[in-house]
């Protein structure tokens, strides 16, 4: 599937208003993933990944509740639930009940379940299959650096809560996709996944090329004064006494000018959760840069869905004025969901990219 997403103009051109900012330009790729059915030859989030036959798959060797989640669902009753809330979405008549092919997945479900559970159960430090998050080739994200002759990023996590910040498990791995010859066909699953939203719905992606600037946390004291300066904005012809950010132009340009919202390479924080956090290597003890933003939505209501691309700026502004129905919600096409509706973003060392990574709830 080939498509498109772009995002729209920013109603300022910030540089314009502030020149000062420009130096703190940053690249970025919005990934723009959508529900679809990549294939291991392409870039998608929680599709199949180009995985080695004779490589082990990797398993969280964390301890795990297994048997006190709290969820007690298994990968394949999250996707034939989402199944079905699409189906009630495209046709609110027919909510009445299950197809026959979703009762026998159902009760083929459950007869597993409750053969696993009738075994002894698992102790908590059995080894958790790890899920697919997000496969990415260099051909489609050049933002990317990899190590060596690595052309590959593939990105999976544990769908466990894990101590002290209750996220999931995150693990990189690097490859050189043209050495790989047989494709693990058949991937392990964990028996069940701590929440459904740790459980990426399979997605083909659009990239687009962005350049994003510093949340307003980000900047220096003397620029944040400059940002809140209306007398700037206004020598630069920018019409914002309409706005409803007129008491605190800072909050107009963190909504609309910084940094984008949604799954997306590089960039800048989108701080928020708390104050800046910077990373720093366990290795070399240099400061790590954003590689991956895992986000629970591609764009926030209210103005934020201003980010919302071209393509679907209708169906964003229907969602922000009536709402969504069936789980079915534009902005979370991926139906991810860490945190409180946050992102997790994923660091790395820019002196290796071998260094062990970090990741971060914002």
């Amino acid at each position: 599937m080939v498509f498109v997403r772009t995002t729209p103009l920013r109603p300022v051109d910030v540089t314009a208003v502030f020149p000062e900012l420009a130096p703190l330009a940053r690249p970025a790729i919005r990934l723009h993933p959508r529900p679809g059915s990549p294939s291991a030859g392409e870039s998608s989030v929680g599709g199949p990944l180009l995985w080695p036959a004779e490589e082990p798959w990797p398993h969280c060797e964390a301890s795990h509740l297994h048997v006190d989640s709290g969820f007690r669902q298994s990968p394949a009753d999250v996707r034939l639930m989402r199944r079905r809330q699409a189906r009630w979405h495209r046709d609110h008549d027919g909510r009445g009940g299950m197809t026959p092919e979703e009762e026998a997945i159902k009760e083929r479900n459950a007869a597993r379940l409750t053969e696993r559970l009738d075994a002894d159960p698992p102790p908590a430090d059995c080894p958790v299959p790890m899920l697919p998050v997000a496969q990415l080739y260099l051909r489609d994200i050049p933002l990317l650096q990899p190590p060596g002759q690595a052309d590959l990023l593939q990105v999976l996590w544990c769908p466990y809560d894990h101590d002290p910040h209750h996220k999931p498990s995150t693990a990189l791995f690097w490859r050189s996709a043209a050495e790989v010859v047989d494709i693990l066909a058949t991937p392990p699953e964990p028996y069940e996944v701590n929440d459904d939203g740790y459980l990426p719905e399979p997605c083909v992606l659009a990239p687009e090329a962005i350049t994003e600037y510093p949340n307003s946390l980000d900047l220096s004291p003397q620029m944040l004064l400059m940002v809140e300066d209306w007398s700037r904005w206004q020598a630069a012809g920018v019409d914002v006494d309409s706005s409803e950010h007129a008491d605190c132009p800072r909050d107009f340009y963190d909504v609309h000018l910084a940094d984008a919202p949604g799954w997306k390479v590089g960039g800048w924080p989108p701080w928020g959760r708390t104050d800046p956090n910077p990373r720093y290597c366990t290795v070399c003890d240099v400061q790590m840069v954003p590689l991956l933003t895992i986000a629970s939505y591609e764009w926030d209501g209210g103005e934020g869905h201003s980010w919302a691309p071209h393509e679907e700026q209708a169906a964003a502004y229907a969602a922000n004025t009536t709402g969504h129905c069936c789980g079915q919600d534009p902005s979370q096409p991926t139906k991810v969901q860490v945190g409180s509706t946050d992102n997790m973003q994923i660091y790395v060392c820019p002196a290796s990219p071998e260094h062990p990574h970090t990741d971060l709830i914002q």
